[in-house]
């Protein structure tokens, strides 16, 4: 028996992908925790779960307000934003909570995930097997190689963290703080992130593992009556995930637009008074049992999140991408390019568009093809048990 530390940030698309990976190892006899933000983590854990919090409680609420700051950043400056005002500030205050999380804990390897830097830094100060935990394939494919004065300056600063908190200067110097050199669990498979070659993460170990969204507790009250069961009235999900709903008051009003008297069933993932006024084939529900949603839709709209992504494409489904910030242009670009999604723009998205875009998800047989080719490379990748396995070699033999 081991013991696996996952370290997280308070955000539901990097804290998922690791449930269905704890519950494997689990299920092998290992014993499993997470360290990270108290409050917003730790509810998005199954029942029974342990959670090490590795901040004071202030920390979250200022995680909290900065993630409410960001919503108009967008690009190369909402990417900035990001890391400066978010992810480096979080970083200097996990450093002494993971420290003791791992003490505490008893912790022999570390899953990191990228946006948990302050468990990397811990790892390499430590010497400590580690683990970095991939949620979104942006990070493998070097986002910024078209700025590299600010790549150039966010690597000075995650290097400067590591030697602020003891790391040596060879050791923080030395590749990039968000791959480990060990391994790189990446929830998705090649076909979709191209070549790494030439990448910061083609000179490190990384293990395609596909999807590994099992496990995770999901809502239980939807109106499963109102879906439809004909296969001429298609149902179709439009998702723009859990940080971006408030966000999208144009997108919003358009999509019930498009989907007015169409034969399609809308389930639309908004709170209410985005959609105020919507028609008699949209269904609205603040948050959907996704995973159990998926097989009875036929398309998906989403703001081409990794996570709503991916789990969309194991289904077999087809997806219309609108990206709104962060690493969401570059995961559409790859799903288009794969040939799975058609793209629309989604600051200035019209209703006859998206109407448009939606309807060749639905019939477009190229569209399907690619989704159901993808959905065949993600079950041959191994998903939990697959990153089980790479953990368990990590595991210090004694």
């Amino acid at each position: 028996m081991s013991r696996f530390l996952f370290v997280v940030p308070p955000f539901t698309g990097h804290v998922n992908p690791t449930i269905g990976v704890a519950l494997e190892l689990r299920a092998r006899g290992h014993d499993v925790a997470w360290a990270g933000v108290p409050g917003a983590t730790e509810a998005l854990l199954p029942e029974g779960s342990t959670f090490l919090s590795a901040v004071p409680d202030e920390v979250a609420a200022y995680v909290a307000e900065a993630g409410e700051r960001r919503d108009d950043a967008r690009g190369a400056a909402g990417f900035k934003f990001l890391q400066e005002e978010v992810l480096l500030p979080l970083a200097e205050h996990m450093v002494d909570g993971v420290d003791a999380a791992i003490d505490a804990f008893g912790a022999d390897v570390l899953i990191v995930d990228q946006q948990a830097l302050g468990g990397a830094v811990v790892a390499r100060r430590r010497g400590i097997p580690w683990a970095t935990s991939a949620t979104t394939s942006a990070e493998l494919v070097d986002p910024l190689a078209a700025l590299p004065k600010v790549a150039e300056d966010m690597h000075r600063r995650r290097v400067d963290l590591q030697r602020a908190h003891g790391v040596p200067a060879e050791v923080a110097e030395a590749g990039d703080l968000r791959l480990s050199p060990q391994v790189v669990l990446a929830y998705t498979v090649e076909e979709l992130t191209g070549s790494l070659a030439g990448t910061p993460a083609g000179e490190v170990p990384v293990r395609f593992v596909g999807p590994c969204a099992v496990g995770r507790p999901e809502p239980t009250d939807f109106p499963w009556e109102r879906l439809s069961e004909d296969p001429a009235v298609p149902n179709v999900l439009v998702s723009l995930g859990t940080l971006n709903a408030e966000v999208g008051e144009r997108f919003w009003l358009a999509a019930a637009e498009a989907f007015a008297d169409q034969p399609w069933v809308g389930v639309f993932v908004a709170p209410d008074h985005l959609v105020p006024d919507p028609p008699p084939n949209v269904i609205v529900a603040r948050r959907v049992p996704q995973l159990e949603l998926l097989p009875r839709v036929r398309a998906v709209v989403s703001h081409a999140g990794h996570n709503t992504v991916c789990e969309t494409l194991a289904a077999g489904r087809p997806l219309v991408v609108a990206p709104i910030r962060d690493d969401q242009p570059v995961v559409a670009d790859q799903v288009v390019r794969a040939g799975a999604a058609v793209r629309v723009k989604f600051a200035r998205v019209r209703a006859d568009a998206l109407r448009t875009a939606v309807d060749q998800a639905l019939t477009d047989p190229g569209l399907l093809a690619a989704a159901e080719r993808i959905q065949a490379s993600f079950a041959a990748a191994g998903g939990p048990a697959g990153a089980a396995d790479a953990l368990e070699a990590l595991v210090p033999v004694t």
